[in-house]
C-alpha cells in the first residue's frame, strides 16, 4: 500500500478485511506520562490495521519540544480510521471502516472510556453504522448522540450515547442518492463527512459521489435528521467534496474537494443553515502534473489561517482568511515531510500542527507562526503504521 495513492474504494478492494475483531486492550503498554498538565497533551491516532498497525495509538505531545512521546496502544480495534472525542474528553468513538459487520453490509462504531489520569482507553461496546465503510464520526454539542458518515453505504446515521458513554442502536438513517461526472469515483453517493454547525442545529454531509453538501436540521432531543430549508449546496461537477469545517466566527464554512483539489469558501446563515458559495481556489501549484487527491481541512483557533492537505503532491496548502468577508488568500505550500498526508490536526492552543502521513508511516509535528501562518518543522516525527486520523485529548 506504500507505492500508490489508493482511493477509498481501491483500499477496500485490495485489503483483506475480515470480521471486526474483538477489542483487546494492551494495558501493559500504557506508560506513566512525564511532564505536568501544562507541558503535554494527549494525542490519539486512528489507523488502518490491514498492515502492521495494531489499532489505536496514544501519544503525548511535549509542548516544549514538539516531540510525540509514545503512551500506549489499544490492540484489536479493526480499522479505526476516524476518531472523535466527547467535549469533556471522557469518551472516544472510533469508526470501524469495514463493509461487513455481524453478517450484514455495514461497518461499525466502537466506544471507549478514557482514563482521566492516564488517557488509556477501556472498551465499552460496538454498534453497527448501518452502512459500509464508515469514514467519519462526530459527537453532537450535548454529547448525547454521535453522527456517522458511511462512504460505501452513501448514507449518514445517528446513534445515541448512553449514560455510560456506550452507544445505543441507530435512531436515524438518511440515504443519499445520485451520481456525478467521474464514472470511477462518482457512480453513486459516497458520504464522506458529517459535521454540525457551531450552534448544533444543522448537520452537513459532504457527499463525494454526488458533488453535494447535504444540509439537515438536527433534533438534539430525538437525534432525528430532516432536510433543511436549503436541502443541499452544490459544488463544481467532478469536484468531489470531502470534508467541511466552520470558521470560529460562525459565519463562514470551507470545504476541501478531493477529486479536483480545490477549496470552496461559503457564507453561512446561522438562522436557516443555508450555504452560499463565495470562492473556489486550487490547492495545487499550477505546474503540478502528477496524481493527487486532497484530503483534510482545518482552521487555526484564531481564525486567521486555513490549511488543506494534498496526497500525491504531499504538501499542505496554506491560506490567509479575511475574517470579515470569509475570502481566502493563498500563501504557500508546505511539505509534510512524508507521503500521503491524509489527516492533520491543529492543537487547541494554535501552537502546533501535526500531520498523519499514511504511506510513510509517520506523524510530523510543526510549529505555527501566528503572525504569518508559516509552518516550521520541530525536527520530530513519530513512527506509526498507516496513521490516518489524529485527535487531541486532555492534558
Amino acid at each position: 500500500m506504500k507505492n500508490k495513492n489508493y482511493s477509498r474504494r481501491e483500499f477496500m478492494e485490495h485489503s483483506a478485511f475480515g470480521a471486526i475483531a474483538g477489542v483487546v486492550l494492551n494495558t501493559a503498554s500504557i506508560q506513566s506520562f512525564a511532564g505536568s498538565a501544562e507541558q503535554t497533551r494527549l494525542v490519539y491516532v486512528g489507523t488502518y490495521t490491514s498492515g502492521k498497525s495494531e489499532g489505536i495509538y496514544i501519544f503525548r505531545l511535549d509542548y516544549a519540544t514538539g516531540e510525540l512521546k509514545p503512551a500506549g496502544t489499544v490492540k484489536g480495534v479493526s480499522n479505526p480510521s476516524y476518531l472523535a472525542l466527547d467535549h469533556h474528553r471522557k469518551y472516544l468513538y472510533a469508526v470501524n471502516e469495514e463493509t461487513e459487520f455481524d453478517g450484514k453490509k455495514s461497518g461499525a462504531v466502537s466506544a471507549f472510556a478514557i482514563d482521566p489520569k492516564t488517557g488509556a482507553l477501556r472498551f465499552l461496546n460496538q454498534r453497527a453504522s448501518l452502512g459500509g465503510a464508515p469514514c467519519y464520526v462526530t459527537v453532537d454539542n450535548k454529547d448525547t448522540f454521535i453522527l456517522v458518515a458511511n462512504y460505501v453505504g452513501g448514507n449518514v446515521s445517528v446513534l445515541p450515547v448512553k449514560q455510560s458513554g456506550g452507544l445505543g442502536a441507530s435512531v436515524d438513517l438518511e440515504q443519499h442518492a445520485g451520481s456525478s461526472v467521474n464514472h470511477d469515483r462518482q457512480e453513486g453517493p459516497h458520504a464522506h463527512c458529517i459535521v454540525l454547525d457551531p450552534t448544533g442545529r444543522y448537520a452537513y454531509s459532504c457527499d463525494l459521489g454526488t458533488d453535494k453538501i447535504m444540509i439537515y436540521q438536527f433534533d438534539s432531543k430525538s437525534g432525528k435528521l430532516s432536510p433543511a430549508r436549503q436541502p443541499w449546496a452544490a459544488v463544481k461537477a467532478g469536484a468531489g467534496p470531502r470534508h467541511l469545517t466552520f470558521h470560529p466566527n460562525g459565519l463562514h464554512a470551507y470545504v476541501i474537494n478531493e477529486l479536483d483539489a480545490t477549496v470552496s469558501a461559503f457564507e453561512f446563515d446561522p438562522a436557516s443553515g443555508a450555504l452560499k458559495e463565495l470562492q473556489n481556489l486550487p490547492t495545487l501549484p499550477t505546474d503540478f502534473k502528477g496524481e493527487n487527491t486532497s484530503a483534510d481541512i482545518h482552521i487555526t483557533p484564531d481564525g486567521n489561517f486555513l490549511y488543506c492537505s494534498n496526497r500525491g503532491y504531499d504538501h499542505l496548502a496554506a491560506f490567509r482568511i479575511d475574517n470579515k468577508s470569509g475570502q481566502l488568500e493563498f500563501l504557500r505550500h508546505e511539505s509534510t515531510l512524508g507521503k500521503t498526508p491524509r489527516n492533520f490536526v491543529i492543537d487547541p492552543t494554535g501552537a502546533f500542527l501535526l500531520v498523519a502521513n499514511q504511506n510513510s508511516d509517520n506523524i510530523v509535528t510543526f510549529r505555527i507562526d501566528p503572525s504569518n501562518g508559516n509552518l516550521k518543522p520541530t525536527g520530530h516525527a513519530a513512527s506509526v503504521p498507516s496513521p490516518v486520523c489524529l485527535r487531541f485529548g486532555g492534558k
